[in-house]
């Protein structure tokens, strides 16, 4: 019964409150009211840190995009190195046998008088063809030069001569061999070219 009692006493407490508030233009604020700003402001705050942790999640996912692509550049870029050191690998080895070979074909225009002269070139000849022949395995080729048109990625001018037998910019005469290997010039062909 006492419940009871209080309940009631808090009935009419609240009443006397009311009606007082009422001449007082004192404005009743119920509790669901301040519930609601309450969620609008924490919602707000919610929605201000989701912009954050957005702008934070795309400038991660584009910085992993910028990750990737310069890995893919790179696993690229070594490919085509290494691609390009097994093309060239003799190189240095076919700069290096290129003068020997000069040498073999200065040795070979020389007139053989005797049997014994005679058979030292034919030996010194199948030596140089499988000199030739084993640069040739590798991919080295001799620059072709007289009759063309003069090229200065593979030729090399060192001469200039007037002759009404061949067209103006083209060579004359070689006067060494040029080589290339693969696609990449080794030595240019010294040439004469036509003016």
């Amino acid at each position: 019964m006492s419940n009871e009692k209080n309940v009631a006493e808090q009935e009419e407490t609240v009443d006397t409150v009311q009606n007082e508030n009422a001449d007082a233009d004192v404005e009743v604020v119920e509790a669901d009211d301040v519930i609601v700003e309450d969620r609008t402001e924490a919602s707000d705050e919610y929605e201000q840190k989701i912009a954050e942790l957005q702008a934070k999640l795309d400038e991660a996912e584009n910085k992993l995009l910028r990750s990737q692509a310069d890995f893919e550049n790179y696993k690229r870029r070594s490919r085509l190195d290494l691609e390009a050191a097994q093309k060239y690998r003799a190189q240095s080895l076919v700069s290096e046998i290129i003068p020997a070979l000069d040498n073999f074909e200065r040795a070979l225009q020389i007139e053989a008088d005797n049997d014994q002269t005679k058979s030292l070139l034919q030996g010194m000849n199948m030596v140089y063809n499988q000199l030739v022949q084993a640069l040739k395995n590798e991919g080295v080729e001799a620059i072709n030069a007289v009759g063309e048109q003069f090229d200065p990625h593979i030729h090399q001018a060192v001469m200039q001569v007037e002759d009404e037998k061949y067209e103006s910019n083209t060579v004359v005469e070689e006067l060494q061999k040029g080589y290339k290997l693969k696609d990449r010039v080794i030595r240019p062909a010294m040439v004469k070219v036509n003016q």
